[in-house]
């Protein structure tokens, strides 16, 4: 089990050998395989990988909203000490518009280009029961002065196309923040964004969990990155967990090879020639349909051995709460 034994954090999310699958050819495609993860009250827990590792559907999960025809076709999903997996439709909406808010990768797709952004918070704000109709237009305002929008009483009467980015990224906070939720969900917000734009939203997000005390899962491809936002990391690879650890612990001692290459991945400053080295990794990423068997890494990866075919992906304890599923880098 992926965990914190730290007491002191009071567990919120808990998710448990979590199987999710898309039907192909009369076959059951697994693409996310015995996940398990924790996030503690007040903690921001990053999720990083490539893309097609796994990660939005690993979100998705949480909330019911993976899309069909994929299924959970078994594990739990513990929110505050129950199994949100069980309730029916209504109870997860009430789920959503109460306590767990949701950023999308792509704010432009996510926000409706016929209604106007105070429409669209307006709404939010009285299904979620937090504002009467009467107050909503003013909390309106309150949320978008609050995520850092400027002149939040005009912009209420703009449409998406007439925001840009970043701004539209701040109304999808605004939107998430309405519910007061407990545990906010942010699926790559800064993907789409400008470097500086990024910084901001970072930020921002950073300074709400402090203010109101919220967890964060934060999911990104960059490591860069997580290691700015994040307290603990779960490392993503063709469907698994392949590392889990503090960022500190990540970032100094990687145990999986395929994090190491993520690190390696981060553009460095030199002070001999001040330009930008990257490396790359080599190869793809694995289809869901067509892994090998043992490590999905092992295509790629310059530590392989013969016996990687055969591993079973169980995460095991290195040190602390640092835990890897690469017994060959684990003996090195």
């Amino acid at each position: 089990m992926v965990s914190s034994n730290d007491r002191r954090t009071e567990e919120l999310l808990r998710i448990e050998d979590l199987v999710v699958s898309f039907p192909k050819e009369n076959m059951e495609i697994a693409v996310l395989n015995s996940i398990n993860l924790s996030v503690g009250q007040g903690e921001i827990v990053g999720i990083v990988g490539e893309s097609g590792s796994g990660k939005s559907i690993a979100c998705r999960s949480i909330i019911g909203l993976i899309p069909k025809p994929g299924r959970v076709s078994s594990g739990k999903i513990m929110f505050k000490g129950k199994n949100i997996l069980g309730i029916n439709k209504a109870e997860e909406r009430i789920l959503r518009s109460t306590q767990i808010g949701m950023i999308f990768q792509d704010p432009t797709s996510s926000l409706n280009p016929v209604f106007t952004i105070g429409d669209e918070l307006v709404k939010t704000l009285v299904n979620s029961g937090t504002s009467s109709k009467n107050h909503a237009v003013q909390k309106s305002i309150e949320l978008l002065e609050r995520v850092g929008l400027q002149n939040p009483s005009e912009r209420i009467f703009m449409y998406p196309h007439e925001l840009s980015g970043g701004q539209r990224q701040r109304v999808m906070i605004a939107l998430a923040l309405a519910c007061k939720p407990s545990l906010l969900i942010a699926d790559e917000p800064t993907t789409s964004l400008d470097v500086t734009i990024q910084l901001q939203i970072l930020d921002l997000l950073l300074n709400l969990r402090k203010e109101t005390g919220m967890s964060i899962l934060f999911v990104s491809h960059d490591m860069g990155v997580i290691s700015r936002m994040c307290d603990k990391v779960a490392v993503m690879y063709g469907g698994y967990i392949v590392e889990f650890a503090t960022t500190d612990s990540i970032l100094r001692f990687p145990q999986h090879p395929y994090t190491k290459a993520l690190i390696s991945a981060v553009p460095k400053l030199t002070l001999d020639t001040q330009r930008v080295r990257l490396s790359t990794i080599l190869g793809e990423p694995p289809k869901s349909s067509n892994l090998p068997s043992g490590c999905p890494f092992g295509p790629r990866c310059t530590s392989r051995q013969t016996s990687c075919s055969d591993l079973s992906m169980k995460l095991e304890l290195v040190s602390g709460v640092h835990f890897s599923a690469c017994p060959v880098e684990r003996s090195l």
